[in-house]
């Protein structure tokens, strides 16, 4: 097997192949380079093989304020980063420091023997290989809606709060009235570090990092957070969308980003043992999921600003099955349209109508700006 990337994804569906006795080839620009994103998963969407020492902090009840405070009855970890790339481990791997330039499929008939697929990388050279697995990850275009964040890392002692906020649309962060709004992430890393997180979560374009560092300055202010000027920071843009759903794909290149969250890591490491044994990660459940989460996408663009507060206060007080039907579960479809119709009824029919409008649309027509 060839992996083209070695992000979280590619690295690891590789260990998986390793683990299954493949021999196993991953190329990348920079194959040893050092993770420094913080991924996060529920706690009950990875997999049994992934090391203990990967997970860093379990929060049995993350919270979620609207205009109100709502516990969230789902079990949320956040990964120790290092600890995940090191459990990872590709000691048996060929790696090989270089860009692929193209993927080569096999061709249907040849007259020259066995045709496999191949990769030509950036030196000119050409790798062939029983299978290859496109884990690059989605390049940004200015058609992709993307997820901004900017975050601080500050000792725990210094976060006043009892609480993991997965989401906090409190507007103590000095946007200006009818603004694209953002929200604050607040999670431990571990005992002693807490990342503050200012969030676009989905915009074209989303909100640029400097607009969040200032509201992110101006909300630790409102709530009396210290601050050294020191403090390590976090840095995040990516597309929320944009990957391909088909089996030569892996991880956000192969469609696996949630557009409501952003989240793909978690996916990557369940699917892992499923595509090196070959089989089917696309059956019509899940592609029809897939289709209905890009339109849940276009509902969320379009909303006025004003009322996201409301559309997440509606879907945090759904009940838990049904949340996380629509955040996980990838291939319930009947979980996921239920969700998103009892969703639907629990707003207001102002807001229903401009759902309705934005879900009927394709994505290139819903041009909203920022969440």
């Amino acid at each position: 097997m060839l992996i083209c990337g070695a992000g979280p994804a590619g690295r690891a569906l590789a260990h998986r192949a390793l683990a299954h006795g493949l021999a196993v080839t991953v190329v990348d620009p920079h194959p040893h380079r050092v993770w420094t994103a913080t991924y996060a998963a529920w706690a009950d969407e990875l997999p049994e093989w992934l090391a203990p020492e990967a997970v860093a902090v379990t929060i049995e009840r993350p919270v979620a304020w609207t205009d109100r405070r709502i516990e969230l009855d789902r079990r949320y970890t956040v990964l120790d980063t290092p600890a995940l790339r090191d459990s990872l481990d590709l000691t048996a791997a060929r790696l090989v420091q270089d860009h692929v330039t193209r993927i080569d499929r096999p061709a249907r008939h040849t007259t020259h023997g066995l045709d496999l697929p191949s990769v030509r990388l950036g030196s000119g050279q050409v790798l062939p290989a029983g299978r290859v697995i496109d884990a690059r990850g989605v390049a940004r275009s200015p058609g992709l809606a993307e997820q901004t964040a900017f975050g601080l890392i500050v000792e725990r002692a210094h976060w006043p709060e009892p609480d993991t906020y997965f989401m906090d649309w409190r507007d103590d962060n000095g946007a200006e009235p009818g603004a694209p709004p953002s929200f604050l992430y607040a999670v431990p890393l571990d005992d002693e570090r807490m990342l503050l997180e200012e969030t676009c979560l989905a915009g074209r374009p989303a909100l640029d990092l400097p607009v969040l560092r200032e509201r992110l300055l101006h909300r630790l202010r409102s709530r009396a957070i210290p601050l050294t000027g020191d403090e390590p920071v976090e840095r995040v843009r990516f597309p929320v969308h944009g990957g391909t759903p088909k089996a030569a794909a892996f991880g956000a290149a192969g469609a696996f980003t949630h557009p409501a969250t952003g989240y793909s890591v978690a996916a990557a490491l369940r699917l892992a043992d499923s595509v090196v044994a070959g089989d089917s990660i696309w059956p019509g459940s899940a592609r029809v999921v897939h289709l209905l989460r890009q339109a849940g996408l276009r509902a969320l663009l379009a909303l006025p600003h004003s009322d996201l507060p409301l559309f997440f206060d509606a879907f945090f007080m759904l009940p838990p099955a049904a949340q996380r039907a629509y955040l996980s579960e990838r291939e319930n479809l009947s979980g996921t349209a239920t969700a998103m119709a009892k969703l639907f009824a629990a707003l207001p029919w102002r807001t229903r109508g401009t759902l309705a409008s934005a879900v009927a649309l394709p994505a290139r027509r819903t041009t909203r700006s920022s969440l």
